[in-house]
């Protein structure tokens, strides 16, 4: 929980611990709300009840995965870009989010957003791989733009987020193996 130092207001963000993704949070002008979700936190109450007990607060899309199962993980975050996307004013992006989970080849990888670029991992958060794969990028009314890595070599230049995406899956090296969890790189 923090509190402003402009404004009456105080917010919460309850993060998963492994990653330190939020899983719900909000902000609200009413103490009380924040001591109900807190309150039901404390609990154990599940993440989809906290806003009932809590109306400020809300769900990021993001689930816990407590055995740490990479699988578990790669869904988990594209269910938290899905509800992101659906939540922004951008219809491009909402767009390409969809193509993209659309796609088995790049829904079987970790995605994750830099810059509102769609990114691929082949390890998951604490520690992303490195490896450059495609990076997908929506524009504002126009194009979408594929490249390796974020700044690297630009693939091609689309009208539709389908496009993009097909672009990006026949870019993918052809030896993919499974995600893993991040820490295992540190080892």
């Amino acid at each position: 929980m923090s509190a402003s130092y402009v404004e009456r207001r105080w917010s919460i963000r309850g993060c998963e611990r492994d990653q330190g993704l939020a899983l719900i949070e909000g902000d609200t002008v009413d103490l009380g709300q924040v001591a109900r979700a807190a309150q039901a936190w404390h609990d154990g109450a599940p993440l989809t009840e906290i806003p009932q007990a809590a109306s400020f607060v809300k769900l990021t899309g993001r689930f816990e995965v407590p055995d740490r199962d990479p699988a578990g993980l790669v869904e988990s975050e594209w269910r938290h870009l899905r509800t992101e996307a659906a939540e922004v004013n951008w219809p491009e992006y909402h767009a390409l989010i969809e193509a993209a989970y659309a796609e088995p080849r790049l829904r079987q990888l970790y995605p994750f957003t830099s810059h509102w670029s769609l990114r691929f991992s082949t390890s998951t958060r604490p520690s992303l791989s490195r490896d450059l794969l495609v990076c997908l990028h929506a524009g504002r009314g126009k194009d979408y733009i594929v490249t390796m890595g974020y700044m690297g070599q630009e693939l091609g230049e689309t009208a539709t987020a389908e496009e993009a995406v097909s672009l990006a899956a026949r870019n993918l090296p052809a030896d993919l193996s499974p995600v893993r969890y991040g820490a295992a790189e540190q080892s």
